[in-house]
């Protein structure tokens, strides 16, 4: 298994750029998902567009700037994704952005792993984690 925390972060920090990724495994609830295209939003935000159907998108937040963040990529994940040492990993999570944005819900059990260097993505679900919740509110993170 890889530890996260030891890879490199090494996306690159340009507004508006687009990178296209094969879904190499299945998103939960969303198995026709092959292909995406991430729109970086901001330093925190980005957006997750299947590129098959304009109805289908997500916003991701980095999570590693709200909090600590670590957790290990299973081996069958790392393979499939052909992870190896030095490889550039981009990790993200699922946020239902709402209205205040303090009321928005982050998804840490289900983190999306990005391959920058070969466009392959895939969601890894935490199974033994009691760290981290699948709704929690960002307000629990903001500095006040």
């Amino acid at each position: 298994m890889l530890d996260v925390s030891l890879l490199l972060y090494n996306y690159k920090k340009n507004k508006g750029l687009f990178m296209k990724f094969d879904i190499s495994v299945p998103l939960l609830g969303f198995d026709d998902i092959k292909e995406v295209e991430l729109e970086k939003i901001d330093d925190i935000f980005m957006k997750m567009q299947s590129k098959h159907n304009e109805h289908i998108s997500f916003t991701l937040v980095d999570p590693f700037v709200l909090r600590d963040y670590d957790f290990e990529i299973p081996n069958n994940i790392q393979d499939i994704l052909e992870v190896k040492d030095g490889s550039n990993i981009l990790i993200l999570n699922i946020i239902l952005i709402q209205n205040p944005i303090e009321n928005s819900i982050v998804n840490f059990i289900g983190p999306l792993v990005f391959n920058t260097d070969n466009k392959k993505a895939a969601q890894v679900i935490l199974q033994e984690s009691t760290r981290y919740g699948v709704a929690e509110k960002i307000s629990n993170f903001l500095k006040k």
